[in-house]
């Protein structure tokens, strides 16, 4: 089962359409809706954490989703809020991004592997978020693979994953019709 866990956003959506159109059947759970020893009950095969409104302390067991079943080795994909909770699961921080982007598409660049696998580099991505991943206190765990490309962004990661986990996090909007093989990189995931 691939569940996803809905911070309250619209695009949670658009996320659910696309991994159905890619055959995946997703089932949704609200952020407060249940603990997390129900969700290791459900026993899924993957976990999606939504993109959201708020902050990760403030997006229920978003961050504690990461710690426990992407412990267990659960492949994760963490969307732009889902993205900054995967950061803070490990130890990471949280702070404001450098320029807000709101509605807004911009270049990043990749390493190429993973759930960019077989995408080229650069890539448009749209870009919802006034939040990002501190860099400065990234821990040693999660390794950056993609950046933006704007010159007064270039620190501030745009993708990330677990060193040795199936912990993915992207901070832009695989999802959204603004940005370029979104659907690929979903099905990169539905791959790990």
């Amino acid at each position: 089962m691939l569940l996803v866990i809905d911070n309250y956003d619209s695009f949670t959506f658009n996320l659910v359409q696309f991994l159905g159109d890619l055959g995946a059947e997703p089932t949704v759970i609200r952020n407060d809706a249940e603990s997390i020893e129900a969700l290791i009950k459900l026993n899924p095969e993957r976990v999606v954490v939504s993109p959201g409104p708020r902050t990760p302390a403030e997006a229920g067991i978003s961050v504690d989703a990461f710690r426990t079943l992407g412990a267990a080795g659960i492949p994760m994909l963490g969307v732009c809020l889902g993205h900054q909770a995967l950061g803070e699961a490990f130890g990471g921080k949280t702070v404001q991004a450098q320029r807000i982007m709101h509605g807004k598409t911009g270049q990043v660049r990749h390493e190429g592997y993973g759930i960019f696998e077989g995408l080229p580099s650069p890539m448009e991505v749209a870009r919802y978020h006034s939040l990002v991943t501190d860099t400065t206190k990234l821990p040693t765990e999660l390794v950056p693979v993609a950046w933006s490309m704007e010159p007064e962004e270039e620190s501030e990661i745009q993708a990330m994953h677990h060193r040795d986990l199936p912990l993915w996090g992207v901070q832009f909007h695989p999802e959204s019709l603004f940005s370029e093989h979104g659907k690929c990189m979903l099905k990169n995931f539905l791959s790990l």
